[in-house]
């Protein structure tokens, strides 16, 4: 027995302890993928996960004695039990905080669109100082689409290395036996791919819109610049007309 242990524990009460450790974990994944499946929002369906798991792991306590044997395959079995609850919680906090992001960078983009159409309403009909008021306040709208796209982009990131890791905890539970593990591990990545994937949908659209909006913008400067253009070149030979008379005068 280790100097750490409680006086009069043994192994056995140990692995009885830990055993009681892991079915309460197991529990609580059960209760927490449960939870999600049926919230129809895809923040709400993320927002309850937080530090739940993990707190409850601290606080249970493992004081009471039991003469349950467990075998190796068992404390395996317990063990990637845990660490699938583990990879489960971390791929819970990534996919909230790359839903989070998602939602405030789409929230930017429809706000610059707004902006780009009521500049291109107003184009040819306001004074230089207005249209530099308006374009300033575009360029802030951008700056800030920007971050936001940076902030999401680092969530990703982080995302899919949760992904990647709960994909391995899920396989080192099948391997280790622990088939449920494995299954609930299997069902969380996916849950969480399809959460991302509906509200990066949203970004994508958002951004589809921004594109066509930029480019409705771009015609009517060309058609601006042309009709600027025109409108010289038709000063210029009113001016030459007007001239050639003169130049005709001083000759005779």
């Amino acid at each position: 027995m280790t100097s750490g242990a409680p006086a009069g524990w043994n192994a056995d009460t140990m692995a009885a302890a830990f055993y009681r450790l892991m079915c309460r974990c197991s529990r609580l994944s059960r209760t927490f993928s449960s939870a999600v499946y049926h919230n129809r929002s895809p923040r709400r369906r993320w927002q309850r996960m937080a530090l739940g798991l993990g707190a409850s792991l601290a606080a249970v306590p493992i004081s009471q004695s039991d003469s349950t044997s467990l075998t190796h395959e068992d404390l395996i079995k317990r063990a990637v039990s845990l660490v699938t609850d583990g990879a489960n919680t971390f791929l819970s906090q990534t996919t909230l905080a790359l839903i989070d992001a998602l939602t405030e960078y789409t929230k930017t983009v429809h706000t610059l669109i707004s902006l780009q159409k009521q500049y291109i309403g107003l184009v040819g009909r306001i004074s230089e100082k207005e249209e530099e008021a308006i374009w300033q306040v575009i360029i802030e709208a951008r700056v800030k689409m920007n971050m936001y796209r940076e902030k999401y982009l680092s969530f990703e990131a982080k995302w899919m290395a949760a992904v990647s890791l709960s994909e391995m905890a899920a396989g080192a539970a099948y391997q280790a036996g622990a088939d449920s593990a494995s299954v609930t591990a299997h069902t969380h990545i996916q849950m969480a791919q399809n959460q991302v994937e509906e509200t990066k949908q949203l970004a994508l659209k958002a951004e589809a819109k921004l594109a066509q909006a930029q480019a409705e913008e771009i015609h009517m400067k060309r058609i601006e610049e042309a009709a600027a253009k025109g409108s010289k070149e038709s000063a210029g030979l009113s001016v030459k007309e007007e001239e050639i008379p003169e130049q005709y005068l001083r000759e005779d």
